[in-house]
C-alpha cells in the first residue's frame, strides 16, 4: 500500500460512494482528508468516520461550482494543515436523456459541476502546490472519455474536457513539480449502479447484460478507485504525469461484448 503519511488532501464529493471510498483509503495510507462536500449530513458522516478510525479528517461544506465556496474549501484547508498535497477532483452529477429533450439547465448542472468544477478546484489547490513546488491533482474522469453512450451528451463532454484538461495542466505545471492525472472508473458498486439495475424490468438480466462487456465479469468497488487514486498521489508514480488509468475491468479494451445472448434475453 503507498505511504503518504503526512501529506494532506482535499477529496470533492467525499461523502458516498467512489468519493468516500478515495478518502478511506488515503487516510489509511496516512494521509490527513479534507472532505469537501456539498451533502452536509453525508460529509460529517465520512468526517466521524476518520478520525474515529485514524484520528484525523475533517468536513468542509462545498459547492464545487461556486469560485468564492472552493477558495473558502482551500484556505481552511492550509489554515488548519499547513499545507495542501493532493486534491482528488471527484465530485460529479450525472444523468441520462435524450439530446432532443436536454435542457439548457440540464447542461450547465452538469459542466458547471464536473467541469467547471474540476477547474475552480484544480486553479485554487495549484496557487498553494505552486508556493510548495510540489502536489498531485488527480481527477476522476470516466470510461466515457473513451467511448459512450446514447443520451449522455453532457456528461461525455465534461468527461471528455476534464481529460484534456488534465493533460495541459500536466504539460503547463509538470516543470513547477506538481503532477496531474486523470482515473478513469467503469462501473462501479455504487447507488448508481444499483439503480441501474433497478431500472431495467428483470435486475438479474440487466446485470447479465453488463457483465457481458465487462471481461472481469463483475462490478469494482469504491475501493479499488481508491487504491489506484493512492498510487497516484503518492511518490510511488512520481514519473507519471498527464495519464488517464482506466479502472473498468477491460470494458473499454472489447471491440464487441457478448452481447447477443444477453440483449435477446433484455428483449424477451
Amino acid at each position: 500500500m503507498p505511504d503518504i503519511s503526512g501529506k494532506v488532501a482535499i477529496v470533492t464529493g467525499g461523502g458516498f460512494g467512489i468519493g468516500e471510498g478515495i478518502a478511506l483509503v488515503l487516510s489509511e495510507c496516512g494521509a490527513t482528508v479534507v472532505i469537501a462536500e456539498v451533502n452536509e449530513e453525508n460529509g460529517r458522516r465520512v468526517e466521524k468516520i476518520l478520525r474515529q478510525r485514524w484520528g484525523r479528517g475533517l468536513f468542509i461544506h462545498t459547492d464545487v461550482s461556486l469560485r468564492c465556496q472552493v477558495e473558502i474549501m482551500v484556505e481552511k484547508t492550509v489554515s488548519e494543515f499547513d499545507r495542501l498535497d493532493i486534491l482528488v477532483n471527484n465530485a460529479g452529477a450525472n444523468f441520462v436523456k435524450p439530446t432532443l429533450e436536454t435542457k439548457e439547465e440540464d447542461w450547465d448542472k452538469v459542466i458547471n459541476v464536473d467541469l467547471r468544477g474540476t477547474f475552480l478546484c484544480s486553479q485554487a489547490a495549484l496557487r498553494q502546490m505552486v508556493k510548495q513546488k510540489s502536489g498531485s491533482i488527480i481527477n476522476i474522469a470516466s470510461v466515457h472519455t473513451y467511448a459512450t453512450l446514447p443520451s449522455a451528451v453532457p456528461y461525455a463532454s465534461a468527461k471528455g474536457g476534464v481529460e484534456c484538461m488534465t493533460k495541459s495542466m500536466a504539460i503547463e505545471f509538470g516543470p513547477l513539480g506538481i503532477r496531474v492525472n486523470a482515473v478513469s472508473p467503469g462501473l462501479t458498486d455504487t447507488k448508481i449502479w444499483q439503480d441501474i439495475k433497478q431500472a431495467g424490468r428483470d435486475e438479474k438480466a440487466v446485470e447479465d447484460f453488463w457483465m457481458a462487456h465487462i471481461p472481469l465479469k463483475r462490478v469494482q468497488t469504491p475501493r479499488e478507485v481508491g487504491n489506484v487514486v493512492a498510487f497516484l498521489a503518492s511518490d510511488e508514480s512520481s514519473y507519471i504525469t498527464g495519464a488517464n488509468i482506466f479502472t473498468d475491468g477491460g470494458m473499454t479494451a472489447m471491440l464487441i461484448g457478448e452481447s447477443r445472448q444477453a440483449v435477446a434475453t433484455l428483449e424477451e
